[in-house]
C-alpha cells in the first residue's frame, strides 16, 4: 500500500472495488472548511493563522453509547480486527486558528456492530459488552490541533449508517459533539467481502442517504480518505463556532 498523500481512490482499491462517491452517486471529495482550497489538505497543512473563515462543522445527537473510559491513547483498537484506519482530526476555530490542547474523544463500533461497555446490542439484543472499553480513547490536540487515532474501520447496525462519534472539549466548559461518516461504495464493499465484516448474518439497512443524521451533518462531516502504509487514513477538519 503506498504511503503516497494523494486521496483516494487510487491504485489497490481494485481489491475492494473501491470507488469513492457520495451518497448521491458523486465523486467523493474531502470535507474541507470552506475557504482552504489553497491550502494542502492531504499533507495535513491545513490552515495558517488568518486564513480565512472556516466553515462551522454541524454538531449532532450524541447517541446512547458514550462513555468516558479514562483512556488517554493514540491506539483504541484492543485487538479488534478489521482494516486499519488512521484517524486524523484537525480542531480550528471560525477563523482557522489551531486549538492547541483541546480534547478529542473518539468511539465507534466494531466489525459486528457492537459497542465496548453495553449491554442489549445486536441484531438479538443478545450482546453485552460491559466493563470493555474497545474503540474508545481520547487524546489532546498538539500545536497544530491535530490528533491522530489507530483504530479499524468501523462497522454498521441497524437503522444507521456507517460512523465515528467524537467529541470536541476546546476547553473545561465547553464541549462539540459530531459524527464522522464514510463513502457508501467502500462501507459496502467491505461489508459484503472482507472478514470479520462479513461474518455476522444480514446485510445493513441504512446508507449515508437515508441516515437523518448523516442527511443533517451534510458533506464537512464527511471523512476524507487516502492510503498510507498498511492502512487508511480518514481526514477531517472540526471548526468550532465561538461561544
Amino acid at each position: 500500500m503506498s504511503d503516497e498523500s494523494s486521496f483516494l481512490p487510487l491504485s489497490r482499491r481494485q481489491a475492494l472495488g473501491f470507488i469513492a462517491v457520495t451518497a448521491g452517486g458523486g465523486v467523493f471529495l474531502p470535507g474541507i472548511a470552506l475557504g482552504q482550497q489553497a491550502s494542502s489538505y492531504a499533507g495535513l497543512a491545513l490552515f495558517n493563522d488568518g486564513a480565512g473563515v472556516c466553515a462551522i462543522t454541524p454538531q449532532v445527537t450524541e447517541g446512547p453509547f458514550y462513555f468516558d473510559p479514562k483512556l488517554e491513547r493514540a491506539d483504541v483498537t484492543e485487538g479488534k480486527a478489521g482494516i486499519a484506519l488512521n484517524v486524523r482530526l484537525q480542531v480550528v476555530d471560525a477563523a482557522c486558528r489551531p486549538l492547541a490542547g483541546a480534547r478529542v474523544d473518539i468511539w465507534h463500533c466494531d466489525a459486528q456492530g457492537h459497542y465496548s461497555g453495553y449491554p442489549g446490542q445486536g441484531d438479538g439484543q443478545d450482546v453485552d459488552t460491559s466493563g470493555e472499553s474497545f474503540l474508545r480513547g481520547w487524546q489532546r490536540a498538539d500545536d497544530t490541533g491535530i490528533v491522530s487515532f489507530a483504530t479499524i474501520y468501523p462497522g454498521w447496525y441497524r437503522g444507521r449508517t456507517t460512523h465515528i462519534h467524537f467529541k470536541v472539549f476546546p476547553d473545561d466548559n465547553s464541549v462539540m459533539t459530531g459524527q464522522m461518516f464514510f463513502p457508501d461504495s467502500l462501507s459496502e464493499q467491505i461489508f459484503t467481502t472482507v472478514a470479520p465484516y462479513t461474518d455476522r448474518s444480514g446485510r445493513r439497512d441504512t446508507s449515508n442517504a437515508r441516515d437523518g443524521i448523516a442527511r443533517r451533518a451534510g458533506p464537512l462531516s464527511q471523512a476524507a480518505l487516502r492510503e498510507v502504509a498498511d492502512a487508511y487514513q480518514a481526514l477531517m477538519i472540526v471548526a468550532l463556532k465561538a461561544d
